[in-house]
């Protein structure tokens, strides 16, 4: 049996309603995802910078050897 009151706009109508949602507001003292990407930008940052110190170090103790 065919439906013919199909709606091919429907699911465009539900998508975007799905879209524009906003997302529901979080608890205090919850940990988002965005609280851990930059935690680990942060060690990342830390990282490079002693690898910098190290190399800077290395290049002075050569130079003075």
């Amino acid at each position: 049996m065919a439906d013919n009151d199909y709606d091919p706009a429907g699911s465009t109508q539900m998508f975007r309603a799905f879209v524009d949602e906003t997302p529901a507001p979080q608890a205090p003292g919850s940990v988002s995802t965005y609280g851990r990407s930059s935690g680990n930008r942060t060690g990342v940052i830390a990282l490079i910078a002693v690898l910098g110190l190290a190399v800077v170090g290395a290049v002075i103790w050569l130079a003075v050897k």
